[in-house]
């Protein structure tokens, strides 16, 4: 079941208690605190895990200008960039040195393919990250609504709950991660 960034908000707001909305422009208060914190929530969801169905991997293009930090070369970010997960180059994605800097990737690797995070359209959200972005929003809209901090406390440990659910069920969507370099290994086997 796909939903609009709408039919979020209006899941949020039912959450809490309050009337559900039709647009961002309704006029409602409802609408009002709905238009300015949903963004807001939504990206910081999304950055605070590496979620499968928002992680994006490509080359990036290296730009002409000389970067201002102490690295060598500079690329142009994905238009869709949201976090940086790992850098490396074609046969490694990750285990390059790097550093974010003005919507620009530093480092003194000739090539760059960027594992990161995007923001995916809403329709394509997984039911566990739904349940876990209606809940923050809900803890979001409820004080600037309600002005009880009581239950907006108790919205943002509930919040807080599912979003630990969502990134169990997302980290059991790949193959763990194998450990290829642990110096505890190596000193079993000297």
């Amino acid at each position: 079941m796909a939903l609009s960034s709408i039919e979020l908000c209006s899941s949020a707001l039912i959450k809490l208690g309050a009337d559900g909305i039709s647009s961002f422009e309704d006029g409602s208060a409802e609408a009002r605190v709905a238009a300015r914190l949903y963004p807001i929530a939504r990206d910081a969801l999304l950055c605070a895990h590496p979620w499968s169905f928002a992680t994006a991997q490509a080359k990036l293009a290296r730009l002409a200008l000389e970067p201002t930090t102490d690295f060598a070369f500079a690329y142009q970010l994905p238009i869709d960039f949201l976090k940086a997960l790992s850098a490396g180059d074609e046969v490694r994605g990750r285990g390059m040195v790097y550093q974010i800097v003005n919507r620009q990737l530093h480092s003194d690797a000739e090539e760059v393919v960027l594992r990161y995070l995007f923001r995916p359209s809403e329709g394509d959200f997984p039911a566990f990250f739904v349940s876990a972005l209606v809940t923050r929003l809900a803890a979001e809209f409820c004080l600037p609504l309600t002005e009880n901090s009581s239950r907006a406390e108790r919205l943002a440990r509930l919040a807080e709950d599912e979003l630990r659910l969502a990134r169990l069920v997302d980290s059991q969507q790949s193959t763990p991660a194998k450990v290829e370099d642990f110096s505890l290994i190596k000193a079993r086997f000297a």
